[in-house]
């Protein structure tokens, strides 16, 4: 074996040597891989956590009128622990019992909910229909749809007001003193549009909210 051949098998040998040490040390690419972006073009990960003063989903998820979020933001100012989903869910429950009781004349269970002008409208009318020998019979079906229309807040005396709009679903039949019926249909559901709006001064210890104000 001449001194050229030998010289090429000790290359070789190196060569191979280092192929082997390079594949273990960087490993190996299997199929596609994308170019490393270039330093300038790195891109940033999403932020998952909640950046602080971003918008309240509890006010935003509700109303979009800008003087309404307002007014709520000047409501969760004053009181922290108000919030507004909540408030609705206490607003769809106080639909259900003031009409219920109001149709059976019941005016001590809810004459705490209710402002004086309401009560007094409410009241009156309980006793015009008792004079005239009308029962009603109702039964509720549910709120269809409920939604935040308007909100207010006075700072100098922090008083909140909450408008509400309802759909509810109800069956309503009104007898006279024979037992007749005068008025709608017992097997028939009928849908009764309201818009209530709720009063309460915030920071106060009294957590009701006060119906002070009915129409369409």
């Amino acid at each position: 074996m001449n001194s050229s051949l030998i010289q090429l098998l000790v290359l070789a040998g190196i060569a191979v040597f280092l192929i082997v040490k390079l594949r273990s040390v960087l490993g190996t690419r299997d199929g596609f891989e994308q170019p490393p972006l270039p330093a300038d073009d790195i891109r940033p990960r999403p932020q998952l956590h909640v950046i602080e003063g971003g918008p309240d989903r509890d006010i935003a998820d509700n109303t979009t009128d800008p003087a309404s979020v307002t007014a709520l933001a000047a409501m969760k100012a004053a009181e922290p622990s108000f919030n507004v989903t909540d408030f609705l869910k206490g607003a769809r429950s106080a639909y259900e019992m003031i009409l219920m009781a109001f149709d059976k004349g019941d005016m001590d269970r809810i004459k705490p909910f209710l402002g004086d002008e309401v009560a007094t409208h409410f009241a009156a009318a309980i006793a015009d229909r008792q004079a005239r020998g009308l029962t009603i019979t109702s039964t509720f079906a549910g709120v269809r749809d409920l939604s935040l229309a308007e909100a207010s807040f006075d700072p100098s005396t922090k008083l909140a007001e909450i408008a509400v709009r309802f759909s509810g679903e109800l069956s309503r039949t009104v007898r006279d003193k024979t037992g007749a019926v005068v008025e709608g249909n017992p097997s028939a559901i009928i849908r009764q549009r309201d818009t209530w709006t709720f009063a309460r001064r915030m920071g106060t210890g009294d957590p009701n909210w006060q119906l002070t104000v009915t129409g369409d």
